[in-house]
């Protein structure tokens, strides 16, 4: 069976709403990439830091503080995640970064249509 492409988040959703499914997109384009998809959660458990990391057998826990920050900011954490959970660096971590900032801009930019 073929799956279709997720629908679009409108960008006035709630914030714990959009977290849900940027976590979704960047799960699923991490392993696309052939990487090891984190569990995201909000918010830390410590309370005064926006991203902790985790790492766990099989994976890791990428924890982001979204209430009273900037969208964008959740997604950059949500994003760096991904590559420090992966423990890339150098170019391969620029090309990671790069197709998961565009899985999450192509959402942002049917969401905006």
């Amino acid at each position: 069976m073929e799956s279709s492409p997720r629908p679009p988040t409108p960008l006035h959703r709630a914030p714990s709403l959009r977290f849900a499914d940027a976590a979704r997109r960047l799960a699923e384009a991490a392993r696309g990439e052939g990487l090891v998809a984190p569990t995201f959660r909000s918010p830390p458990t410590a309370r005064r830091l926006d991203r902790t990391v985790r790492r766990r057998a099989g994976g890791a826990v990428v924890a982001v503080r979204v209430r009273g920050r900037p969208f964008a900011a959740v997604l950059a954490d949500m994003i760096e995640g991904v590559v420090v959970s992966n423990g890339l660096s150098g170019p391969m971590a620029a090309e990671v970064r790069a197709v998961l900032w565009a899985t999450v801009s192509e959402a942002a930019s049917v969401e905006a249509a």
